[in-house]
């Protein structure tokens, strides 16, 4: 079981940057693929980026390579999201999520976040 947790969203201008943050408590959790989603009022939960357990090889969104960086430490059981030159297309909720097996682009994913709310206005 793990327990996931975002922070560090918010109101930011088109051009700015945000860090998001993912806590997560429980065991294994250095053994799980982490993910990043978002979902914008009306639409779909859509993948934004994952990473490996190990932290190599991530994979992004062609919406979003070039701007976005996912990174984690498993030492401290975080992951983040850095966020920058943002749109207001990146408006939505951004859901932490891990899963057993390989990065998944689909919302297959074994536990999720509460979600946190990015706003970029332009």
């Amino acid at each position: 079981q793990v327990q996931l947790v975002e922070s560090g969203g918010g109101l930011v201008q088109a051009g700015g940057s945000l860090r998001l943050s993912c806590a997560a408590s429980g065991r294994s959790f250095s053994t799980y693929t982490m993910g990043w989603f978002r979902q914008a009022p009306g639409k779909e939960r859509e993948f934004v980026t994952g990473i490996s357990w190990s932290g190599s090889s991530p994979k992004y969104a062609d919406s979003v390579k070039g701007r976005f960086t996912i990174s984690r430490d498993n030492a401290k059981n975080t992951v983040w999201l850095q966020m920058n030159s943002l749109k207001p297309e990146d408006t939505g909720v951004y859901y932490c999520a891990a899963r057993n097996g390989v990065i998944a682009t689909t919302t297959r994913y074994d536990y999720w976040g509460q979600g946190t709310q990015v706003t970029v206005s332009s």
